[in-house]
């Protein structure tokens, strides 16, 4: 089944998904291909805009349902061949509604000779396997190779190391996102979200399993001497155990210094039967036997430090030693932690050059998700870096600039982030109040110290004026000059003490 749902501008004549026509300015488009699927469900695809931050006339390729296979692929140009030059794969992804447990990476489907798209499923082969994937809260970027065996032409997979950085943010926060993975001959890859390195290594040294096998395997027939002592520490043949080391000894025994508590009630039972509890009326007692009233506390007890036979408590026995054992010293016999011999091993090879992987010529989407509405666009295969940067800006990057425009301002970020964890208020509150609180402390203090120091000068011009004018006069008793002079002493003490204040402050 073929039908038209979106077309995109090609790169190169080396990119994605559909099939090719050219156009009346020469350039390349192309038409997504669904592929009938092998699996129970096929789920549903659909061509969109953005839920959020559109970008006015640009479409992508949506995952619409839940919990339901979904699988869609188109050849490319030509097909790629590992040689001399390197491999860069590129698309955006979009979590529109987040995502439980799915996929959304890519497969490059190989070519075998005998691939048909409009049979993709999920045992098509491929040769690559990257992008993101999640569930619960195992966040992954994959990048998976198939590997072929030079001896026995087995096809095994190798997974790439995990990144270098977290990723959950990706999977969060409904933006659009760039993948892209570059894979060079001399065997060193790279993986990059959003054009920023989040993981790197070699194929020969950061896969799982190993490209290469190990040259020496453990001997499968070897076994372990029967007289082979792995035992570093033996018990001391010659240790005995002392004579006044008792085994027997309890480990707890009564404290003898307690004293039974003034007003323990011996007589009284810590438990009796409910007086006010009556039988039940259908109650047999042929059947249910004979009927007792329920037990409650005794109520002569909640006064008293405790009720029935006084018991001494237990404390640990100061005598006690335990079991004896003897102490532990070298064994002289030791041999070491046996291993089996090593051998030959004979499936042993060495391929130098694991970039040279099986050709493909097709991309597809083959996936499973519990959350739907997943959004894909601008898929780009090439050999060259620039290029796929160069149409990262022409694409991604219009999306990027969308979503920061419509980006809510700081103050309402932080009100947001405050709905979601309540404690940022309390550190927002003394963010922003403790400095006002201290400025305004310090400006009550300022105007304090301006008007004693004011009212200090007012009061020496004062007594300057009255001296200019009863200078002439010298008829003053002693006895009021020395008070005045006391006065005035104190007062300049008092100043004194407010210029220092003021300038300490």
């Amino acid at each position: 089944m073929v039908e038209e749902t979106s077309t995109f501008r090609l790169i190169n004549k080396r990119i994605f998904l559909g099939q090719r026509r050219r156009s009346a300015d020469g350039s390349v488009e192309i038409r997504l291909e669904r592929a009938s699927s092998l699996l129970p469900a096929a789920g549903q695809w659909a061509v969109e805009q953005l839920k959020e931050n559109k970008v006015p006339g640009d479409l992508g390729l949506v995952l619409k349902s839940r919990a339901k296979h979904h699988a869609i692929a188109a050849p490319l140009v030509k097909p790629f061949v590992f040689q001399d030059e390197p491999l860069v794969v590129q698309y955006e992804v979009n979590f529109q509604d987040g995502i439980d447990c799915g996929g959304a990476y890519i497969k490059l489907l190989s070519d075998t000779g005998s691939l048909n798209l409009e049979q993709f499923h999920d045992r098509t082969p491929y040769t690559i396997m990257f992008g993101p994937d999640k569930c619960g809260e195992d966040y992954k970027l994959h990048f998976i190779f198939r590997h072929k065996n030079p001896l026995n032409k087995d096809m095994e997979e190798k997974h790439a190391k995990r990144a270098d950085v977290d990723l959950k943010k990706f999977y969060t926060d409904k933006k659009t996102h760039l993948y892209t993975l570059v894979l060079n001959p001399d065997n060193s890859y790279e993986m990059f979200i959003d054009q920023s390195s989040v993981s790197r290594g070699s194929l020969l040294q950061d896969v799982v399993p190993p490209v290469n096998p190990p040259k020496e395997i453990d001997d499968p027939h070897d076994s372990k001497p029967d007289d082979w002592d792995e035992r570093a520490k033996i018990p001391d043949p010659e240790a005995e155990k002392p004579d006044d080391w008792d085994e027997d000894a309890p480990a707890k025994v009564e404290d003898p210094d307690a004293v039974k508590p003034e007003g323990w009630l011996d007589d009284e039972l810590e438990f009796v039967a409910d007086p006010t509890a009556e039988k039940p009326e259908d109650w047999d007692e042929e059947m249910d036997g004979e009927w007792e009233a329920p037990q409650i506390p005794n109520p002569a007890c909640e006064t008293a430090p405790g009720c029935g036979e006084w018991k001494r408590p237990m404390i640990n026995n100061p005598q006690y030693k335990g079991k004896w054992k003897a102490p532990l010293v070298d064994n002289s016999n030791y041999q070491g932690v046996w291993k089996p011999r090593k051998i030959q091993n004979p499936d042993y090879f060495e391929d130098l050059q694991p970039f040279r992987m099986t050709p493909f010529k097709a991309l597809g989407l083959e996936l499973w998700s519990m959350t739907s509405d997943i959004y894909f666009d601008n898929f780009i295969v090439t050999s060259r870096k620039e290029v796929a940067d160069r149409w990262a800006s022409d694409s991604w990057g219009l999306k990027k600039l969308v979503a920061s425009a419509n980006e809510p301002g700081i103050l309402a970020q932080l009100t947001m982030a405050a709905e979601e964890r309540p404690w940022l208020w309390v550190i927002y509150i003394l963010t922003v109040g403790l400095p006002i609180g201290l400025a305004v402390l310090f400006f009550i203090h300022h105007n304090q110290c301006s008007v004693k120091a004011t009212e200090g000068e007012m009061e020496d011009n004062e007594e300057g004026g009255e001296d200019n004018l009863e200078g002439g006069d010298e008829g003053e008793e002693e006895e009021e000059e020395e008070e005045e002079n006391k006065s005035s002493e104190r007062t300049l003490e008092e100043e004194d003490g407010v210029r220092a204040a003021c300038s300490s402050a």
